[in-house]
């Protein structure tokens, strides 16, 4: 249901009072002229706005929607909408007859003085419904085909195309490096590489149903089907990441040992890595029902608590136990590619620790060294340097479970491997490519609130110079839709508590995380290790 006018436009002249928000937030918002809008653009001094029911088009004010002239659409079924600095492009789905559901897709440029149609090309598909302007060529989305093409403007030919970020997409805008896509399904709003289709930002719609999309100034103006109304959006921000979906929660995580024997384990000693606050988490507090004996720091910096034990007897037992309560979010990063700054800018430190080989790395490996430049190519940059390496590794792999932690020449020659197995392989190219990259381990919850995780999950995080150390986790990247595949690079959901931060070969955890031990025996022993991590929900 459309809101009150009125009621628009005080919010209208509320947000229009304030520069503040972060990236994806609603600066303005007003009522749309008509109750079925589809296409929007910008043409310099007004917003236009595409009506499906009406048939029309609106210019409009974009302080509050104010209706300054209104004509026809050359068609029957308006979707995009765009400016060329002279002209309005119109795309129609052009329909027959909506009973046989035959359309074949139209794109019309018409005179914005009088609603003339000048020209009228042929859709390079039969569903065009975004459409978006460059300074030279023609960007039109194609819901049925789930394709993205640039097309000449002169006769339709397309230039070049790519797949869809996601399964339905529909408005289309360009800020003069990307073009951003809005997807209905999914009710969000993507920003892509023009070449070869990247997505490299992901945001949630203002709206259920978000359709036309256009960029003006420094800020994207998006029209929602459903709701009716025309928001403008912050983009640019210093903000780094925006966080979501909190989650509340004990975490008790069990370090079991029992002597099987017949000997006796003469020293026993646990380490369990303690977690901190980050970006994705808030820690409100760590007890330990048995005091550890000590607490250290590895060379990676990450804490954790020692726990000692002597003469543990043939069939005896002895437990380690950390109870965390955290709240933990979703966590998007967004990230700028063209903001990123260059190698030579990372600290000094950074690079002296994070660059360094280690044992299951090998980043002077010939395989590992050829395999790094076949992946980055060309680019200079830290963040599509990084994101090749993904792509790169997402390609050649898949996931699998085959037991042990090989190195990292081995698992890419392979194929496959766990999550673990992933991170060594992308560390190495990483450090080998000049970009420092280190790891996160965590506990995991496993479907249910209160659930309990004995796998855990480990993956990379990269440092850009001008954001920090972003996640990555390669062993999630092989996913068909393009923003599935960014959901892990720059995103964490909230299922995960980190524990650990590290560079491996660490002197107490080696290349575990989450926890280890070290024992020493007299005679014979078997020991059963048992680690496991409970999650518990504050209600």
């Amino acid at each position: 249901m459309k809101r009150p006018f009125v009621y628009s436009l005080i919010l209208g002249v509320l947000f229009s009072s304030f520069v503040w928000g972060t990236t994806g937030d609603v600066l303005r918002l007003f009522s749309t002229p008509g109750s079925c809008p589809t296409g929007l653009t910008y043409d310099g001094d007004y917003l236009w706005i595409a009506d499906r029911k009406a048939d029309s088009l609106y210019q409009v004010n974009s302080t509050d929607g104010t209706v300054i002239k209104g004509f026809p659409t050359p068609g029957y079924f308006p979707t995009g909408l765009t400016w060329d600095g002279e002209h309005l492009w119109i795309a129609d789905r052009d329909f027959r007859n909506t009973m046989t559901e035959y359309h074949t897709g139209k794109i019309y440029q018409v005179c914005p003085k009088t609603g003339m149609i000048l020209k009228m090309i042929e859709a390079p598909a039969a569903d065009p419904q975004g459409l978006t302007w460059d300074g030279r060529y023609l960007w039109m989305s194609d819901n049925t085909e789930d394709t993205i093409y640039q097309i000449s403007p002169e006769d339709g030919t397309t230039i070049l195309e790519f797949g869809s970020p996601a399964s339905d997409p529909h408005g289309l805008a360009w800020d003069g490096r990307y073009l951003w896509i809005s997807d209905r399904t999914r009710d969000e709003i993507y920003r892509v590489n023009p070449k070869g289709g990247v997505v490299v930002m992901i945001l949630s719609s203002p709206g259920a149903y978000p359709r036309g999309i256009t960029w003006v100034g420094e800020n994207l103006w998006n029209v929602d089907y459903e709701t009716d109304e025309v928001y403008q959006l912050k983009i640019f921000d210093e903000t780094l990441y925006s966080r979501t979906n909190e989650r509340s929660a004990i975490i008790e995580f069990t370090h079991d040992v029992i002597n099987q024997g017949p000997g006796t384990v003469k020293t026993l000693d646990v380490y369990i890595a303690e977690p901190k606050t980050r970006d994705n988490q808030d820690i409100l507090s760590i007890t330990y029902p048995d005091k550890p004996s000590a607490f250290l720091d590895d060379a990676w910096d990450q804490r954790m608590a020692h726990f000692h034990q002597e003469d543990l007897k043939a069939t005896q037992r002895y437990t380690s136990v950390m109870r965390v309560r955290a709240n933990i979010y979703e966590v998007m990063y967004h990230i700028f590619p063209e903001k990123v700054g260059k190698l030579e800018d990372i600290p000094k430190d950074i690079r002296d620790k994070y660059l360094a080989d280690g044992s299951k790395l090998w980043i002077d490996d010939p395989f590992i060294q050829a395999s790094t430049k076949e992946a980055v190519g060309q680019t200079k940059n830290p963040y599509w340097i990084a994101r090749n390496i993904f792509d790169y590794i997402r390609l050649r792999m898949h996931y699998e479970r085959v037991g042990g932690w090989n190195v990292a020449p081995t698992v890419l020659a392979r194929g496959s491997g766990s999550c673990s197995e992933y991170t060594f392989v992308y560390m190495a190219m990483c450090r080998a490519a000049g970009v420092p990259a280190r790891y996160a381990g965590a506990l995991v919850v496993r479907g249910d609130d209160a659930s309990l995780d004995y796998v855990y999950h480990r993956w990379v995080e990269v440092y850009l110079p001008g954001y920090g150390w972003i996640p990555v986790d390669p062993s999630g990247g092989d996913r068909d839709w393009p923003r599935d595949q960014t959901m892990y690079f720059g995103h964490l959901s909230n299922r995960f508590l980190i524990t650990t931060e590290g560079g491996g070969d660490s002197e107490y955890l080696g290349w575990n995380y989450n926890s280890s031990e070290a024992w020493t025996a007299d005679g014979p022993v078997r020991l059963r290790m048992e680690q496991i991590g409970e999650w518990e929900p504050i209600r």
